[in-house]
């Protein structure tokens, strides 16, 4: 999740201002804020979020405090590629979180064949990383998804129509699995060279080389 900081300021002359800033991630937010608040010329503040709720700051260190032994700070890359002389398909996920103060990557492949197009494959990757996130604990949280499928993003995100009925499945099965543990996702599309993790896990899956790691990401 990420939130702005609406603001409104008062100089010792009696000047008053407003302020809006950047989206920024919530710890950041509030560290700004609490040492505005030390000059003792803050009127009024308050938090918006990507859905546009508004959080005052006991109600956003509270939930703060709440995620912090949860995954949070969620970021998903995904990809599917379909190998149309061995009607085999390779599906890749890196998956980069947040816990206890820590910083982590988890990547996954998987080898399948009972796909029949690339875009079924794009599908099946998302689908792949929400399993993992399940299995992670992630839930009632924001959740970018980032992919290089036009495809997949641009129909999630309900831009482009889909009238294949073996993809309208897949966006069915994505849709309950995302409702079922409350993730609110933010789609972003990149360019190929952008996803290559997760393109690389893909090819990795097609040449039988199986991927499952977690590591802790150290700055």
């Amino acid at each position: 999740m990420k939130v702005r900081i609406e603001l409104d300021y008062k100089t010792p002359k009696g000047t008053e201002t407003s302020f809006i800033s950047d989206e920024m991630n919530p710890a950041h937010a509030l560290l700004i804020v609490e040492d505005l608040e030390k000059t003792g010329r803050v009127k009024s503040v308050q938090f918006i979020d990507n859905q546009d709720s508004s959080w005052t700051m006991k109600d956003l260190k509270k939930f703060m405090q709440g995620i912090q032994t949860e995954p949070h700070n969620v970021t998903v890359y995904f990809d599917g590629g379909f190998d149309i002389g061995t009607k085999r398909s390779g599906l890749g996920c890196a998956i980069y979180y947040e816990q206890n103060g820590k910083s982590f990557r988890l990547r996954k492949n998987a080898l399948v064949e009972e796909l029949d197009t690339n875009n079924e494959a794009e599908y099946a990757a998302f689908h792949l990383a929400l399993k993992e996130l399940e299995l992670l604990g992630v839930h009632h949280l924001p959740v970018t998804f980032i992919g290089d499928s036009q495809v997949v993003i641009n129909q999630m995100n309900e831009e482009w129509p889909c009238y294949e009925e073996e993809l309208n499945k897949w966006i069915d099965r994505i849709e309950g699995k995302l409702e079922a543990l409350g993730i609110i996702p933010e789609y972003r599309l990149v360019p190929r060279k952008k996803n290559g993790e997760a393109d690389q896990l893909a090819s990795q899956a097609l040449k039988n080389v199986d991927i499952m790691s977690t590591i802790e990401i150290t700055k």
